[in-house]
């Protein structure tokens, strides 16, 4: 299934607010957001002149125009090319190594320090595998397109949609829906088989047509799936975890083992700043400059 050349689709995401929860917490969202990150309460008016028959049932959505739609895999491309330009510049060298690594020991003396992001596969490496707080979680979204007998498109005006269920807005005939949840799953082949695909649909569809009916008028196309890496619940919420973790590697050595993980479904909001902190903290040779939130995740395994 092809996703198209392009790293931001559509630009503009609406939530209608569907229950008193979600009504809640975006509600203090709206008051309290950055004036760079723009929250608007409007009506069902407004959000049906955003998406015509869109169902508003608190007759209150919230429209964030500046919000976009990623592609992650083509970003992230990208961020890599502008990382090789912006150190070709700084006359520094830049370079991807490709190589087969079973466990971290064998990086010993290659390199000063190591940071491992490796996501939900982060288990893989023996010196790791089992001492990690992260709970695996697999997602299935779903291709839609909407048949050539069906003459209504969707505008162009109109943004994706944010709720119960998202709607990745592709076009005028196009859409990604998603996503399930599929707890403990070790499962990461992005294949989705058939029984998969069936049981994505019937989880997804109810939630998407109780905000746009006109779901139902869509045709199935295709599936795709990713292993998300979730971090522990804490009295702040589900933290990302970083840190040192020479400790768990347990062994005398001169490299640094660093982690970088457990960023979940939130990753393209968080990676640009941790990314710094971490490197940041590699570079000095110290952990402390990780806001000891995100750190705290290897005192409470030591209990």
């Amino acid at each position: 299934m092809s996703f198209g050349n392009f790293i931001v689709r559509r630009r503009g995401i609406l939530r209608p607010a569907t229950n008193i929860k979600t009504l809640s917490i975006m509600n203090d969202n709206a008051q309290n957001c950055l004036a760079s990150c723009r929250i608007d309460t409007i009506d069902n008016d407004a959000a049906q002149n955003l998406v015509p028959n869109l169902c508003v049932p608190f007759n209150l959505a919230y429209y964030m125009p500046e919000a976009v739609n990623v592609h992650p895999q083509r970003y992230l491309q990208a961020l890599f090319l502008a990382c090789q330009n912006l150190a070709k510049s700084a006359g520094k060298q830049f370079r991807l190594h490709r190589k087969c690594v079973h466990e971290l020991l064998e990086l010993e003396g290659e390199y000063d320090a190591v940071v491992v992001c490796l996501g939900a596969k982060v288990d893989m490496l023996p010196e790791l595998a089992g001492k990690l707080p992260l709970r695996t979680c697999r997602g299935v979204i779903a291709h839609l397109e909407l048949p050539d007998n069906i003459r209504e498109d969707y505008p162009d005006y109109s943004p994706s949609i944010l709720s119960d269920a998202w709607l990745a807005i592709q076009g005028n005939r196009s859409l990604y829906m998603g996503s399930t949840w599929e707890w403990k799953s070790r499962n990461s082949s992005p294949t989705v088989l058939e029984d998969e695909a069936s049981m994505a649909l019937h989880e997804l569809l109810p939630k998407a047509s109780a905000f746009f009916p006109g779901i139902k008028h869509w045709r199935f196309t295709g599936a795709r799936a990713g292993l998300r890496a979730m971090p522990p619940l804490t009295p702040n919420g589900s933290l990302p975890i970083l840190g040192c973790v020479n400790d768990l590697v347990g062994v005398n050595h001169s490299c640094k083992y660093w982690l970088f993980g457990g960023l979940g479904s939130r990753g393209l909001l968080y990676h640009g700043w941790l990314g710094k902190l971490t490197a940041i903290a590699v570079l000095s040779c110290n952990e402390d400059l990780i806001p000891y939130e995100l750190t705290s995740w290897k005192n409470i395994n030591k209990l």
